[in-house]
């Protein structure tokens, strides 16, 4: 249910469970985290889900599990943000939950016109996932990183771009070439010179 392409490095990282909302179970999150770990040659990783949404976090059976407070989720996030490459967040439809937190710790964000953004752990009794809350505020302040954490707001697209939540709206079927588009400069760079240019932004 994660399906991957590597076109050279470029490689693309599909949530395939559209008829669960790309909800994740623990063999998912597992998954993603082994292939984002092994992913050291890709000069840009995208991550996107199939169908309209581009996931809804845990899926709930396992959230009660335990798969709301698995470490994993941190892994997964941590591996994001070790890469050299460029990371991006293809937001195919509405994330949510635990997925926020791979979407936080991408290098960019684009998204389609109908995609919202919610973090719903205050309704449902869950803590964020501890870094989840600090890359938030940073792209978005502190009151708006409290209005979607503690005020469970849904945030559509258009406002999110206006927050710097995300960086681009791009049509449906425009945006896994959108995310190759903003790729092909570090593609085309050596991988030692985009990491040198990551490790001064960070």
């Amino acid at each position: 249910m994660i399906g991957l392409v590597q076109d050279g490095g470029f490689w693309t990282l599909t949530i395939n469970r559209p008829d669960k909302a790309n909800a994740l179970t623990a063999g998912m999150l597992e998954e993603l985290c082994r292939i984002v770990e092994s992913a050291r040659d890709a000069r840009a990783l995208v991550l996107t889900g199939a169908g309209t949404v581009f996931s809804a976090g845990a899926d709930l059976d396992a959230a009660r599990a335990g798969l709301a407070v698995s470490p994993q989720w941190e892994r997964l996030s941590g591996a994001l943000v070790r890469l050299n490459g460029l990371t991006i967040a293809a937001l195919n439809g509405p994330a949510a939950g635990g997925a926020l937190g791979m979407v936080l710790a991408c290098d960019l964000r684009i998204a389609v016109p109908s995609a919202r953004i919610f973090y719903p752990v205050m309704k449902l009794g869950f803590l964020p996932q501890p870094s989840d809350p600090a890359r938030l505020a940073a792209l978005v302040g502190p009151s708006r990183a409290k209005l979607i954490l503690m005020a469970g707001q849904k945030i559509p697209a258009d406002e999110a771009l206006a927050w710097g939540l995300i960086d681009r709206i791009l049509p449906p079927d425009a945006l896994l070439a959108g995310a190759r588009d903003l790729a092909a400069d570090t593609i085309g760079a050596t991988p030692a010179h985009a990491a040198a240019i990551k490790a001064l932004i960070r």
